[in-house]
């Protein structure tokens, strides 16, 4: 459900505001409303923004350099070092960039050379002066012409492969020409000139990845700034969010809370020299979303968040689909031992690591616990155990727990599609008492009106006796649930065009429904496809592995693993996606769901 919330008003003098804020975000309840930001304001942020992501790209690049064996040795925190470090991150980076460059200009240069080997530029200099010319060339093995030993006094210097590697000794400057070759440039330095720099370029580019890891010591540095400019970048919207009045000389602000911290919040401010009014929300304001629910529902509220949050005066569906979730994700993995697995993953991690997990990882590894549980109850519908039918075994225990839960596939086809009624019969529910909620009862009749037909049939189907379809009782229910479709749709509208809207209406339900439901038949199909390929991974395991007392288990034995890691790994993910789905068009759609609320988030430090 959604907190209640209260909205706060404050009048404060000019030269005492910012003292009042610093105070305010010391409080850390109040959540202020958001008015329409000024250039300059926003010109500030946006010098926030980038400095932001300087630091944050800087918080990374030390992260990944971090020596994880010493990092209980972090120096202590400086905020102004801190802020200093992207600009020293960047620097090194520049400098190992330059490095780079040349490094692959020289590994070039020194790849062209190898096949020539070791020489001396200075010794084809002295040739050259003498007047002797020398010329260097590559060409394939099949077009050399051994005829050109004698004519250019050619010197063959490497074959490789496909190629010869070769030079004349000639007075000739146009033996390129002759021979209708290009020539190969010759670098000015030798091969061994080369191997030195390049050891050289490695040399200075790994002392400066030693002086990125070296930094990586003042990470606590790049953290508190971070933190900081967060602190400042609050500080600055609440600040433009701000209303001067009185010729600036008063200063305007306001902001909501939930109702259980009022009484804090009044003891607190009224214990300060400040002006503040308390009121409830009147209809047109955008009041921030607070979910207020049991333990159960509230570790599905991430779930929610990923569509979005729902108005003020909207009811919160989050717990109403958490058990059809929980129930739907059980049903689509669908096997014993996957559930168990993650249960018991869930559990491990949470026991070991208790100490070192955030609140908000605890709440998600207690949803993986909730969901496991939910998998292994619904995987003992089909009995079965990573791919093994546990059913099929001949003992009093699973033939005992045969007769009273197994479903085979017929009866999980029909399972999925009652659940898929029952939770758009609910959704229909929610959706009449948000109307009548939020329009008044008489807005809410024509929803009740399609939820007395709709279960007027299926009653007349399942007990016949009680009520035969288009009997006298059944149209009992059936004739006052049309009046209320066909004209009470549009309250305070013409007859006529109600009876027209509740035509289309009638139109827009008999094509929808039936889609609706029959999408939650992909329920028992993720189930039946995973247990099809947990069975087929268990055959390859006996059948692939060889006939040898070491070699055979240890292959059937990873073969298992391997494969039933891939099956759970693409099962969970759907198991997760189309709940989800199920969840955010077919029920919220039903129930009417507008959603567009925003999160409560308090000014605090």
């Amino acid at each position: 459900m959604v907190a209640k919330m209260k909205k706060f008003t404050f009048l404060t003098f000019h030269r005492d505001y910012d003292q009042f804020l610093y105070e305010l975000r010391d409080l850390g309840m109040i959540h202020v409303a958001e008015k329409d930001r000024t250039s300059v304001h926003q010109e500030e942020l946006q010098q926030f923004t980038a400095s932001f992501k300087r630091l944050n790209e800087a918080k990374k690049i030390l992260e990944k350099n971090v020596d994880k064996k010493a990092e209980d040795f972090f120096n202590e925190a400086d905020i102004e070092l801190g802020k200093r470090i992207p600009a020293d991150i960047e620097k090194i980076q520049q400098t190992i960039s330059l490095l780079n460059q040349q490094l692959q200009v020289s590994t070039k240069e020194r790849d062209a050379l190898l096949p020539w080997g070791n020489f001396n530029p200075e010794d084809i200099k002295l040739l050259e002066k003498a007047g002797y010319r020398l010329n260097f060339f590559i060409i394939a093995e099949n077009k050399y012409n051994p005829a050109w030993e004698t004519l250019y006094d050619v010197l063959i210097v490497k074959s490789s492969g496909s190629k010869i590697y070769f030079l004349t000794v000639t007075r000739n400057d146009q033996v390129a020409d002759e021979l209708n070759l290009e020539e190969v440039k010759m670098p000015g330095v030798s091969l061994e000139s080369l191997n030195n720099l390049i050891r050289s370029l490695q040399e200075k580019i790994q002392r400066q990845k030693e002086k990125l890891k070296s930094l990586s010591a003042d990470l606590p540095s790049v953290r508190a700034a971070i933190r900081e400019l967060e602190a400042e970048m609050v500080f600055t919207k609440v600040v433009q969010n701000t209303t001067p009045i009185a010729e600036n000389r008063v200063m305007l602000l306001q902001g909501w809370a939930p109702v259980d911290n009022v009484p804090e919040i009044t003891d607190y401010l009224e214990s300060k020299d400040v002006f503040f009014e308390m009121s409830d929300p009147a209809p047109e304001d955008d009041v921030p979303i607070k979910f207020r629910n049991n333990w159960f529902a509230r570790l599905f509220e991430p779930i929610a968040e990923l569509y979005m949050l729902p108005k003020y005066n909207e009811i919160d569906l989050t717990p109403y689909f958490a058990p059809f979730y929980m129930l739907f994700f059980g049903l689509a993995l669908g096997d014993m031992g996957y559930g168990m697995f993650l249960l018991v993953i869930a559990t491990v991690v949470k026991i070991t690591q208790k100490n070192k997990l955030r609140s908000s990882i605890k709440a998600i590894l207690s949803l993986v616990q909730v969901l496991g549980f939910s998998t292994m109850i619904a995987g003992s519908l089909t009995g079965g155990f990573f791919g093994f039918a546990v059913y099929d075994l001949d003992n009093p225990f699973s033939q005992a727990l045969k007769e009273k839960v197994y479903f085979n596939n017929n009866q999980m086809f029909v399972l999925s599609l009652v659940l898929g009624v029952i939770q758009i019969l609910f959704g229909m529910c929610i959706k009449a008492a948000n109307r009548i909620s939020q329009l008044g009862f008489i807005h809410g009749l024509s929803t009740i009106g399609w939820i007395v037909f709709l279960v007027s049939f299926i009653v007349s189907t399942l007990f016949k006796d009680f009520m035969p379809m288009f009997g006298t009782v059944h149209l009992i229910f059936i004739i006052p649930a049309l009046i209320l479709i066909f004209f009470f749709n549009s309250p305070g509208k013409n007859p006529l065009l109600n009876l027209g809207l509740g035509l289309w209406d009638t139109y827009n339900m008999a094509t929808g429904l039936l889609g609706d439901v029959l999408s939650y038949v992909r329920l028992f199909a993720l189930g039946l496809s995973g247990g099809i390929l947990a069975s087929v991974f268990n055959s390859l395991a006996a059948g692939m592995s060889p006939d040898n007392a070491i070699a055979g288990p240890i292959v059937a034995i990873l073969i298992f693993l391997i494969g039933h890691a891939i099956n759970i790994f693409m099962n969970v993910l759907g198991a997760i996606v189309h709940p989800v789905r199920l969840t955010f068009v077919e029920f919220y759609k039903n129930a009417e769901f507008a959603g567009g609320g925003k999160k409560y988030t308090p000014f605090k430090q």
